[in-house]
């Protein structure tokens, strides 16, 4: 077994070490989730936690690691009436990204509970993870079922498995860890909430720190068992403390105070629900515990908001997590005054949200303000001679119609278009390929019965063979790539029409947040297209990416369709079974070099030729339309919405599956 990095020796991150520890010390505050860029000691910290903790007292020979003074009465490996007991260290399970359902929560055997009405179970991941560390690297990239089945089992200490009315319970009460780069996606603000505590982790900027990061590696690679020797003594300090606060936790008191400050606390926050407080409360008693104290004092409380309320508060999914800090310090001086006489509404006594800062208010005159245009209707280049214009707020974002891809896919599963998908509504039934997940109990009862008698069945039992079963066909939804494709040009920008564009796309990226996609974010002006953003899970970097992007000049319309062309052509080699959705965002114009229109027509017809989904959302406006946005939708095969048509209350009907043009094609 390769020996770990200390837990101890971990530079500069003692956020990070004491969320750990106090879940370490009251596994009930619901796990930690560790949210930070690369290269930060996020997997590092959490794998040296294992070592830390104290051995346990389990039956010899159970699977599910039943507590001998305790032992679960419905474990499949029971009942334990009089178990012999053996020490072990704590396990930490790792959960990949890539497992199956039946991977997580086990598997029965089918064929033998329908033949022989045995309950054959296989555990799995939870199962291992009972009475331990159930640790899960990008938490973020997990298939959202698995997610949801993963925090059920935490916040029940059970696992359930239930097949075709044979059902399997067991213990699962494990100290739940997820890691993840924001980068790369976020989860959903619902599951954000299921984890007790969270921690922002960030490489230091200090020089002397990064040194010692740097030698303490190298010296770990050069020789691990020495390096771990070294560290032995204070390993061995922090495992016997862990047991000294486990001790005291009974003990401590949380008085009124405190609550009433936590209570204040999660309301001036404006949290959602009582899972905020009562995490509040749990980490609370546990500081006070890892500190040596029977009382919780107001330091504790403030350190337990600072762990359990930032991912809490967010209100939009774009929001970066985090706490006022002032605030804090003014609602928990507040409450801890004068208990009788409570002045919610009073001077930083609310729930309100703090006042934006200067810098977040316009920026010295006319943000909407527009250059002259010339005879073409483009702007004319700015006195300073950029030709750019300096980037346009985005307009208020509003709920989307949804937009899917026509037919059935096979993609990861999300929430836009319909699949063949592990979960969902049973369509049918097909021979399984490899081991069976999700049984068709009457396909499989209709393949067996006419071979009873041949097979010489003569009592009630259903003789059955492998060739009978049949695997339930499911559809579900799957998520997309949203490539979005955006009109930056002078002619979006003269007639003022940017920020509502913005506001579009902003609209649509929460959607595509919501709805699990991939997104990616090509910009056409002036003379050329750009990648602004490759395709990625992070909405949050396409937002930011579209908040700062300028505007001006002439409309290379033809760059932009070929350059998301070739960005779609990568993405269907890395990922094949990710179908794709085009967004292009334009008032349809085309203008500079030789025929642009006809260069542009010619780009949009190699989607139309390949059946790509596509929608134009027509940002034309005025009296006086043109209706170019309608013919490139026309030319590429798609549909066109316009911005009012966008919004899932307007009047107009549309249902838009990018379904009506694809299917004149096909006819």
């Amino acid at each position: 077994m390769s020996t770990r990095f200390p837990f101890t020796a971990v530079v500069g991150q003692q956020d990070l070490q004491l969320a750990l520890l106090l879940n370490a010390v009251a596994p009930n505050i619901g796990g930690v989730l560790v949210r930070g860029e690369k290269g930060t000691a996020k997997s590092t910290a959490v794998r040296a936690l294992a070592a830390l903790l104290p051995e346990v007292e389990v039956v010899a020979g159970c699977r599910f690691s039943c507590d001998p003074a305790s032992p679960d009465p419905t474990c499949p490996d029971g009942p334990h009436t009089v178990a012999a007991a053996e020490a072990r260290d704590a396990r930490m399970v790792e959960l990949p990204v890539g497992a199956s359902e039946d991977r997580l929560v086990g598997a029965l055997d089918i064929e033998r509970a329908l033949a022989e009405g045995v309950k054959a179970f296989e555990p799995g991941l939870l199962a291992a993870a009972n009475r331990g560390i159930l640790y899960v690297d990008e938490v973020n990239l997990l298939h959202d079922h698995l997610v949801d089945v993963l925090l059920d089992a935490a916040a029940m200490g059970a696992s359930y498995v239930e097949r075709e009315g044979v059902s399997v319970r067991h213990a699962a009460r494990f100290l739940l860890v997820g890691t993840m780069n924001p980068e790369e996606g976020e989860l959903r603000p619902q599951l954000l909430d299921r984890f007790g505590l969270t921690v922002e982790v960030a490489a230091s900027r200090e020089p002397d720190q990064r040194v010692e990061v740097v030698r303490r590696r190298l010296a770990y690679d050069d020789d691990p068992a020495a390096f771990a020797e070294r560290w032995a003594h204070e390993e061995r300090a922090v495992r016997q403390r862990i047991v000294a606060a486990r001790e005291l936790l009974p003990k401590v008191r949380l008085g009124d105070g405190a609550l009433k400050q936590i209570a204040a606390t999660c309301a001036a926050f404006e949290v959602d629900g009582m899972r905020a407080d009562i995490v509040m409360a749990r980490t609370a008693t546990a500081l006070a515990a890892w500190d040596g104290r029977s009382d919780v004092l107001a330091e504790d409380v403030r350190q337990a908001a600072l762990l359990a309320l930032p991912h809490r508060r967010r209100r939009n999914p774009f929001d970066a997590p985090g706490l006022d800090e002032d605030k804090l310090d003014q609602t928990l001086e507040e409450s801890a005054g004068d208990d009788d006489d409570p002045d919610p509404d009073g001077p930083g006594g609310g729930g309100g949200q703090p006042s934006p800062s200067p810098e977040e208010g316009p920026q010295g005159g006319d943000a909407g303000a527009q250059p002259e245009t010339g005879e073409d209707g483009e702007p004319q280049p700015a006195a300073g001679g950029a030709g750019e214009q300096a980037p346009a707020r985005a307009a208020e974002p509003f709920r989307t119609k949804a937009l899917t891809v026509p037919g059935v896919g096979a993609g990861a599963a999300g929430r836009r278009s319909r699949a063949r998908t592990e979960r969902g509504r049973t369509t049918g039934a097909l021979r399984p390929r490899g081991a069976l997940t999700k049984l068709h109990l009457a396909a499989t009862v209709r393949a067996a019965a006419p071979h009873q008698r041949a097979r010489g069945r003569s009592g009630r039992g259903l003789v059955l063979r492998r060739d009978d079963l049949r695997q339930a066909a499911r559809e579900g939804r799957e998520g997309n790539l949203v490539l979005f494709v955006v009109d930056a040009s002078g002619s979006m920008a003269a007639r003022q029409r940017m920020s509502a564009v913005k506001g579009a796309v902003l609209s649509l990226l929460l959607d595509a947040y919501q709805r699990r996609d991939k997104v990616g974010l090509v910009t056409f002006r002036g003379t050329a297209a750009e990648v602004a953003l490759p395709p990625t899970s992070s909405v949050d970097a396409a937002a930011a990416r579209l908040e700062s992007l300028p505007t001006g000049g002439r409309t290379p319309l033809a760059a932009g369709l070929l350059k998301a062309h070739d960005v779609l052509r990568v993405e269907r080699l890395r990922d094949p079974s990710r179908r794709a959705l085009l967004v292009v965002v334009t008032d349809g114009r085309a203008t500079g070099g030789p025929e642009p229109v006809a260069l542009a027509g010619r780009a949009a017809r190699l989607f139309g030729a390949e059946s790509v989904a596509s929608v134009v959302v027509d940002c034309e406006s005025g009296p006086v339309r043109l209706g170019l946005a309608g013919r490139l939708a026309e030319e590429l095969g798609g549909t066109a919405v316009t911005l009012d048509e966008l919004r899932a209350d307007a009047i107009a009907g549309l249902v838009r599956d990018v379904r009506g043009t694809t299917s004149r094609r096909a006819a």
